[in-house]
């Protein structure tokens, strides 16, 4: 016997059928607001709105990452590693309207480098071209002598804002750690060279870390600007919805219980990718998109992105069709207090 006939013996159809019998298939219905059923607007009792309008920014920032550190071409062979096709990825997105770039440059072989010319020939090229548009960038340094290329490269003017990590965590097959000295010390040289600082965190302990670290001891004055970074192996789980969803909004409590009025960026990252920018959107909050988080446009199907550009336009347009409008380059500085453009 199907589950559907057993479903259907457990009616008392004879009681059914003799009040079908005697009232048919009314519905009682009594309309106390005359003349409307339902007034969208108020209430014919009480003069309270019904349904309150959300608390949600008309204005959304939409970050773009060109090539972060962790993808090579043996991963995406579109992925941009040199210095021209970094520049070149960068532009494209400009050209389509992103008012932010956030760059990382490769050595010889693909790697993650902290040099400064590279950096210079990437930003220096599109800051002449696109004032208004700002950069911030990734210092990492793994070793002495990038560590001693640190505050210089802060320095060179390239840089509106500067990430700073506070995390620790196995990511993939890699550790990434950032000692409690350079999370610090890292913060302040970036405020003393005119970069908004931008917290960057992967998990719950990372944003414990920052609370420690940077805005209870006062090294970074709040609201502050935060990029979240889970969904990548490593941090954050996000390996199906509702991970995504009880994940995303657990780091953004946390975050909010002593930065309520922080500046919230979340990053399109791993399978997550463009469902979990689309969540964050309708949460109110910002978003990063761009091939350093991902190689994925949509979390259940193959195929892999093939150009920034397109990362950038189609999570656009979504924002667009759920009524929030791009920040410009200059509402985004004003968003997060940062200096002006930079001479």
């Amino acid at each position: 016997m199907s589950n559907e006939k057993k479903r259907s013996d457990k009616v008392k159809w004879e009681h059914v059928n003799n009040w079908v019998s005697r009232r048919g298939l009314k519905t009682d219905w009594k309309v106390f607001g005359m003349p409307e059923i339902l007034d969208p607007f108020t209430s014919s009792f009480v003069d309270v709105d019904p349904m309150p309008k959300w608390d949600i920014p008309q204005k959304i920032m939409i970050s773009t990452t060109i090539t972060g550190a962790f993808f090579s071409k043996r991963s995406n062979p579109h992925h941009p590693i040199t210095v021209d096709e970094i520049r070149d990825s960068a532009e494209k997105c400009i050209l389509a309207g992103a008012p932010n770039i956030h760059i990382h440059v490769r050595d010889d072989r693909g790697y993650n480098v902290l040099d400064p010319q590279r950096f210079h020939d990437v930003i220096a090229p599109l800051r002449e071209k696109y004032p208004e548009v700002t950069f911030d960038g990734c210092l990492v340094a793994v070793n002495d002598h990038e560590s001693s290329l640190m505050e210089s490269t802060m320095k060179m003017g390239l840089f509106d804002a500067l990430p700073v990590n506070t995390t620790a965590l196995c990511c993939g097959d890699n550790m990434f750690f950032k000692a409690p000295h350079v999370v610090i010390e890292k913060a302040r040289l970036a405020q003393e060279a005119g970069c908004k600082p931008i917290i960057a965190v992967y998990t719950d302990g990372d944003i414990d870390n920052a609370r420690r670290y940077l805005v209870e001891s006062g090294v970074v004055q709040g609201p502050c600007y935060w990029i979240l970074l889970p969904a990548l192996p490593g941090c954050s789980p996000m390996h199906n919805p509702q991970q995504m969803v009880d994940g995303l909004q657990r780091m953004v409590r946390a975050i909010r219980d002593f930065d309520p009025n922080g500046f919230l960026m979340v990053s399109a990252a791993g399978r997550a990718s463009t469902y979990l920018a689309t969540f964050a959107m309708l949460l109110g909050l910002h978003v990063r998109v761009g091939m350093e988080d991902t190689v994925w446009p949509y979390p259940h199907r193959d195929e892999i992105l093939k150009h920034n550009v397109d990362h950038f336009t189609q999570v656009r347009d979504i924002a667009k069709l759920l009524g929030r409008e791009l920040m410009t380059p200059s509402e985004y500085r004003l968003a997060i207090n940062m200096p002006s453009v930079r001479a």
